[in-house]
C-alpha cells in the first residue's frame, strides 16, 4: 500500500501550529506592578536620567527577583496609591507608607521594614518651638494630605491651623515664604528641608508622639498569596543585613545626624 505524501505547504503549516501551539503552552511572565510616589528622596525619586531610583526602588527590583517576576514601578500621586491598589491597577504599594489602623481596614500590609517619627520644619522667625505651640489662634501647619501627618494635625489642632496640600514641595514653600508657620512630616524630610532652606527654615525635632510610626508595604486584602511571600522576602533580606546596607548606601550622613540628636534611625525596628 502505497504512503499518501502530504502537501510540503501543508507540512509547513503544521510546524507553524505547532510551535505557535507550544508557545502559547509556555506560560507568561506575570509582571509585578509596584505603586510609588517618586517624589521621596532618597527613598522614592529619579535619576538624572529620569529613571525610578532611591531605596523603595531597589526593595521593589530585589523583591521582584526573588519572586521571579520583572518589576515595572508605577508613579502616581500618594494619595492615589490605595485606590489604585483597590481596583488592581497595582499589585502593592511601596512607597514609604505608614502602618495605620484606618488603612488597614482597606489593604493589608506586610511586616514593618522601617519606622520613623514626626517632625517639624519651622519658619525661621515663627515663635513656635514645639508642636502644643501650633494649637495657639493663628498658627499655621502645613500639611501633605493622605499622610499621617495630616491625620495627626486633625486628630490634635483646630481646623483653621491647618493649611492642606497636594505636594510636599508646595508645604516647604509655604514655610520658607513665612505663610506657614511650620510643616509636619517625618525626621528625615524636615533634616533634608531644613539643610535646604537655612536661611528661611529650622528642624525641631523634640518628639511629640507616642509612639513611632512604621512602614509597611501595602497589598490588596484578597492577595494573601502574595503578602506570604511579601513577608518571607522582606525577612531574608533583613537577616541579611541588606537594609542597613540600603541605609549606609543612601542616609549615611543623616543616620549620624539622628544620632546625634538621639532620633531612632529608620531601619532600627527591633
Amino acid at each position: 500500500m502505497k504512503t499518501k505524501k502530504i502537501p510540503l505547504i501543508v507540512t509547513s503549516v503544521f510546524v507553524i501550529l505547532a510551535l505557535a501551539l507550544g508557545a502559547c503552552a509556555q506560560p507568561a511572565t506575570d509582571e509585578l506592578v509596584v505603586g510609588m510616589e517618586l517624589a521621596y528622596p532618597p527613598f522614592e525619586t529619579t535619576d538624572e536620567n529620569g529613571d525610578p531610583s532611591g531605596i523603595s526602588v531597589e526593595m521593589a527590583y530585589a523583591l521582584g527577583e526573588y519572586l521571579g517576576r520583572p518589576v515595572r514601578i508605577e508613579n502616581m500621586a500618594f494619595s492615589g496609591l490605595i485606590p489604585a491598589l483597590s481596583t488592581g491597577k497595582i499589585d502593592l504599594i511601596l512607597s514609604s507608607m505608614t502602618i495605620t489602623e484606618e488603612r488597614a481596614q482597606t489593604v493589608n500590609f506586610s511586616d514593618p521594614y522601617a519606622k520613623a517619627q514626626l517632625s517639624l520644619l519651622v519658619y525661621k522667625d515663627s515663635p513656635v518651638q514645639s508642636f502644643d505651640d501650633l494649637k495657639a489662634e493663628g498658627r499655621k501647619l502645613a500639611v501633605k494630605t493622605g499622610t499621617t501627618g495630616y491625620l495627626f494635625a486633625l486628630e490634635h489642632l483646630p481646623e483653621e491651623n491647618i493649611v492642606a496640600f497636594d505636594k510636599e514641595t508646595a508645604c516647604v514653600l509655604e514655610v520658607t515664604q513665612g505663610r506657614a508657620d511650620a510643616f509636619i512630616y517625618d525626621a528625615l524630610t524636615i533634616y533634608r528641608n531644613a539643610q535646604e532652606n537655612p536661611d528661611t527654615a529650622r528642624a525641631a525635632f523634640t518628639p511629640f508622639q507616642e509612639e513611632y510610626e512604621y512602614w509597611g508595604m501595602a497589598l490588596n486584602k484578597e492577595d494573601t498569596e502574595l503578602l506570604e511571600q511579601v513577608n518571607a522576602w522582606l525577612a531574608e533580606y533583613q537577616a541579611a543585613g541588606k537594609m542597613s546596607e540600603l541605609g549606609d548606601k543612601y542616609l549615611g550622613e543623616v543616620k549620624a545626624v539622628f544620632d546625634a540628636q538621639g532620633l531612632p534611625f529608620f531601619f532600627d525596628i527591633d
